[in-house]
C-alpha cells in the first residue's frame, strides 16, 4: 500500500534530482514507483509515424522509486501515515497529526 497518491506535491530525497519538488503524474502501485512533474527527464528518440511526422528526440519524465520521494505538507517534507476518523480510513503528517485527505 502507497501513501502517494496522484495529485500529490513531493519532494525527492534521493537521486540525481535530490531537493527537487513536483506534482505526482502517475503511480504505479505494483512496482512502487511514480512520475513526478519536471523530474527524472530522459531523453527518448523515436522513430517518425502518424502522431509524430518528423521523429526524433524528445523529452519526457520517466519512473522513481516511491522511497525516494517524501510528500510535501505546508511546504515541509514529511511522513504519512494511516487512520480511522469516523469509520474511514485517511492519511495524517506524522509531524503534526493533522489530516491530509
Amino acid at each position: 500500500m502507497m501513501k502517494i497518491k496522484k495529485g500529490d506535491n513531493v519532494r525527492v530525497i534521493a537521486g540525481k534530482d535530490v531537493g527537487a519538488e513536483g506534482k505526482v503524474l502517475v503511480v504505479d502501485q505494483e512496482k512502487g514507483r511514480v512520475i513526478v512533474e519536471g523530474v527524472n527527464i530522459v531523453k527518448k528518440h523515436t522513430k517518425p509515424s502518424v502522431a509524430n511526422q518528423n521523429g526524433g528526440i524528445i523529452e519526457k519524465e520517466a519512473f522513481i522509486d516511491a522511497s525516494n520521494v517524501m510528500y510535501v505538507h505546508k511546504g515541509k517534507p514529511t511522513r504519512l501515515g494511516f487512520k480511522f476518523e469516523n469509520d474511514k480510513k485517511v492519511r495524517f503528517d506524522k509531524k503534526t497529526g493533522e489530516v491530509v485527505d
